[in-house]
């Protein structure tokens, strides 16, 4: 006799440490599921009631009985419906697991600990949680479901062990934050478990921002022989619903909706935009400001700033000096007015001038240099954090991360600000991602887009004046930051070898200044602070051979 079970796919945006937040979403959502789509069981993503990642909040104990409390109200007040959350079990400091529990008519129906824990990259779980050894699965329905969590399903044992036990679906719950290709490299993992096992897997993966990282979601479901049946879109919360069905045979079958790909750099805007939201609104700013320079970085904070939060949240300051370009100036005020926002000039010179006043006595008989460029960024710092100190709203930084790497920036300048959403994205993305923006709606001005960058503190000055053209800079940064490949490895593939040197350098020396950036959306397999943790105090050299 054929069974049918209608699974949920529950995409959603839980709050780190909000517990009774999150378990009030995971009631709403199971309802919802319940009510409208006739589901028997929805599929929440891992660490569910606590968000992820925690990090050192798994160090207290009160967040443990806040989970127990919850674990406890959902037992008790979900009806008619089941759930399979994440949530971490045990003591913390001691016993603590990375767990999932399928929870149904007032009762947890079973509990799995997560065998695999991620200690690299963004992940270190070994910090704070122990590993499982045993599988779990579930019957529900007259289905028997195995359970995994998030790196478990990046190697075969614990899905090998799901089948061996008796499974005949792998419900996979993630925290698997975005980058660029991520989703293509999930798929294609998940298929090679499906194919080994023979077995279809669910993979169900959370959406939102936490800090530096991004969530996209794109949950989805592969047949036994690994093939899509189903596909939640990324960025986007929902309730996603498949039918599973057990034919007479035993043999489990799939089906649902698959949604549309999107290409790498829909993604990436996309992955900017939820990551900004969600770091103004999860905590609870009113408002952003943004310095409005008339360049092209800028011009796309603006442009994320006003997608995430709308332009009636969103103010620009256009801060003027002696070295401004009329241009700037008219392109400033151009995109302002296509958007709509708030937009106002205060003229830097004055303040600038007092500086250079003050400052004569101890400048005497030394020669003008960067010093009186970062003085002016450091006027527009102060203006802007002013701004942001009266009014409650949060300065974006627009630094990119080419800038960020070679230290084409200013301590307490450019830098100053609570966000930065172009800090893990190459000077050349940018330009890639302004092109994109405007085939949605054309709001940057193209002169933004087509001029020579230049940060117009010093006259005719631009920025290939200092830098190499930004596609050489950005992929010799691509070897050095993301492949760790060493100077002679990075000359050998055609670059010039002193400017190979002069860039690692210039990356070497600025880590100081990285230390102190404000923390940006994570879309490289080797962001600045979370992913690529090196020593300011180091005495490593570019080209020092030991003989």
């Amino acid at each position: 006799m054929a069974q049918n079970l209608c699974l949920v796919m529950g995409q959603i945006n839980p709050v780190v440490g909000d517990v009774a937040g999150n378990i009030k979403q995971i009631i709403t959502a199971a309802n919802q599921a319940r009510d409208e789509l006739s589901a028997d069981l929805v599929v929440f993503p891992e660490l569910t009631l606590t968000g992820y990642p925690p990090e050192d909040l798994l160090l207290r104990p009160g967040l443990m009985k806040r989970v127990n409390q919850g674990l406890a109200a959902l037992k008790k007040q979900l009806h008619g419906i089941a759930v399979l959350i994440g949530h971490p079990d045990g003591e913390a400091r001691h016993d603590l697991y990375n767990a999932a529990s399928l929870i149904a008519d007032g009762k947890c129906l079973a509990t799995y600990y997560k065998q695999r824990l991620p200690n690299y990259s963004v992940f270190d779980e070994k910090r704070y949680f122990v590993e499982g050894h045993a599988p779990c699965v579930v019957e529900y329905k007259g289905i028997k479901f195995g359970i995994t969590i998030c790196e478990d399903i990046w190697f075969n044992e614990p899905a090998a062990q799901a089948a061996d036990a008796g499974a005949e679906v792998i419900l996979n719950l993630n925290a698997s934050p975005f980058k660029q290709g991520k989703w293509q490299l999930r798929e294609a993992e998940v298929k090679q478990r499906a194919i080994e096992t023979g077995l279809p897997i669910v993979y169900v993966n959370l959406v939102g921002g936490q800090d530096e990282l991004v969530f996209d979601g794109s949950s989805f479901a592969l047949s036994s022989k690994g093939e899509p049946v189903a596909r939640a879109p990324a960025f986007e919360q929902g309730l996603y619903p498949l039918s599973i069905m057990k034919q007479a045979a035993g043999q489990v079958v799939l089906s649902g909706e698959l949604a549309a790909k999107e290409h790498d750099v829909a993604m990436v805007y996309k992955a900017l935009v939820n990551g900004l939201r969600d770091y103004i609104e999860k905590n609870n700013f009113p408002s952003v400001v943004i310095g409005l320079s008339g360049g092209v970085d800028s011009a796309l904070t603006l442009a994320l700033a006003v997608d995430a939060i709308g332009a009636d949240r969103v103010k620009t300051v256009m801060m003027p000096s002696r070295y401004t370009a009329q241009m700037s100036l008219d392109d400033a005020s151009e995109m302002a007015e296509r958007l709509a926002v708030d937009h106002s000039t205060l003229e830097i010179e004055p303040i600038f001038n007092q500086f250079l006043d003050t400052l004569a006595d101890s400048f005497s008989g030394l020669a003008v240099d960067t010093t009186e460029e970062n003085i002016q960024a450091r006027c527009r710092g102060v203006l802007l954090m002013a701004i942001s100190n009266k009014t409650g709203a949060m300065v974006l930084s627009t630094g990119n991360k080419s800038e960020m790497a070679v230290g084409y920036s200013t301590l307490y300048g450019d830098m100053a600000g609570g966000y930065s959403p172009l800090k893990d994205v190459y000077k050349t993305l940018v330009y890639r991602l302004c092109h994109y923006r405007n085939t949605l709606s054309d709001i940057i001005p193209s002169r933004i887009i087509t001029r020579a960058p230049s940060a117009e503190l010093a006259e005719d000055q631009f920025d290939q004046d200092s830098l190499p053209d930004y596609e050489t800079l950005d992929a010799i940064l691509e070897c050095y930051i993301a492949q760790d490949l060493c100077f002679e490895d990075i000359a050998a593939t055609g670059h010039d070898a002193d400017m190979v040197e002069r860039v690692i350098k210039m990356v070497d020396r600025n880590e100081y200044k990285r230390r102190q950036a404000p923390p940006g959306i994570r879309i490289t397999n080797r962001a600045f602070g979370r992913d690529r943790r090196y020593p300011i105090t180091s005495g490593y050299k570019v080209s020092s051979i030991i003989e």
